[in-house]
């Protein structure tokens, strides 16, 4: 398991010569894809997805990180290749990190993705790269962009469980690179968004927290950490929400059951008004983005369920053609989807947006 990654925890020395030359996070070189925290030393990730890249030409590349509350996990992709996954164990030490080393002394492109939940902490000092290698200047940047918002579906929430093996949700097993969001923002060239947590809902969640409540936050964990929405419009918005509220509705023994509804299920009424108001809240944010309300591919979406009508309803009262109801067809297995489920959902969805939107 743990075997199969590269994870190093590096002295420079051994890899680059003494002389290097340390790049911050605020370097005009860098791009960063998500929402990212700047600070004054450091840049912040908390969304499984962000990313931040650099063009250089040289051998190899070290990155400074640390990471809080769990370990993190990143895929290193050199020239659109995925090559390496890297550990950030929790703690309190920046740590220097190989990406690449031994590479062609030519100009390479890198990208540094995370792949896990939201509830790991990550702060990205720099990149160190030898004394003898070349920043080069930053790419352009694609112009189309996408967004999602979703719970363990979108976050890539146990993609990479092993067949046979009981999906726990431990953070190495996350996998929002092979998600169905950023296989479908790949396929499009677009610049990717992913808001999302695993266990969480829009009138409910496993944990505190809903949607509606931290959807327009840089740090998930902080009410006073608003995003400027003007940073980034996308084109498209995805919204896959209500697999956890279809499971928590129906336990009222559940903590978080009883914080929301006290002792009383929320009835049909309730349910619709509440995704709407959601919905009605992103496209206050995005007047003219189209909004796709998906759903599924776990059980909400099985035969018999009522939780597509409630979003189909909720549209319907929205009168407004930018906002299509999509629904993924129940995958009838256990545990969380894999690689192959994740692409036939980004397949599908691709398919919508091709032939309902144009783009």
């Amino acid at each position: 398991m743990k075997k199969s990654i590269l994870f190093l925890f590096t002295l420079f020395v051994f890899q680059f010569s003494f002389s290097q030359t340390f790049i911050k996070p605020n370097h005009q070189a860098l791009i960063y894809s998500g929402r990212v925290n700047m600070n004054a030393d450091s840049a912040s990730f908390y969304w499984p997805g962000t990313s931040v890249s650099i063009n250089f030409k040289g051998t190899g590349i070290n990155a400074v990180l640390k990471s809080t509350n769990e370990p993190a996990y990143y895929y290193v992709i050199v020239d659109d290749s995925v090559t390496t996954k890297i550990e950030i164990p929790v703690g309190n030490a920046r740590t220097s990190f190989t990406l690449a080393s031994g590479l062609t002394q030519k100009s390479h492109h890198l990208q540094l993705f995370k792949l896990s939940n939201n509830t790991s902490v990550n702060q990205f000092y720099g990149f160190e790269i030898p004394a003898d290698s070349k920043i080069l200047k930053a790419s352009e940047l694609p112009k189309r962009k996408i967004e999602f918002y979703g719970n363990s579906i979108t976050a890539g929430h146990g993609v990479d469980v092993p067949d046979g093996e009981k999906d726990t949700g431990v953070p190495f097993y996350f996998n929002n690179y092979y998600a169905y969001g950023a296989l479908t923002a790949r396929h499009f060239n677009a610049q990717y968004s992913c808001i999302a947590r695993s266990g969480i809902g829009v009138m409910v969640s496993w944990f505190p927290e809903i949607m509606p409540e931290i959807y327009d936050r840089i740090n998930p964990s902080d009410k006073n950490s608003e995003w400027d929405f003007s940073k980034y419009t996308p084109d498209i918005v995805v919204v896959n929400l209500f697999q956890n509220d279809a499971w928590i509705v129906n336990s009222p023994s559940n903590e978080q059951f009883k914080r929301r509804f006290g002792t009383q299920k929320p009835n049909e009424e309730f349910i619709v008004n509440a995704y709407k108001d959601f919905i009605t809240s992103i496209r206050s944010k995005y007047p003219k983005a189209n909004i796709i309300c998906a759903l599924g591919n776990m059980d909400a979406t099985k035969e018999g369920s009522k939780w597509p009508n409630y979003i189909k309803e909720g549209i319907k009262r929205m009168n407004d053609k930018k906002i299509h109801p999509l629904f993924f067809p129940y995958k009838n297995s256990s545990g969380h989807p894999k690689r192959d489920d994740q692409q036939a959902m980004a397949n599908q969805l691709i398919q919508f947006i091709e032939k309902n939107i144009g783009w």
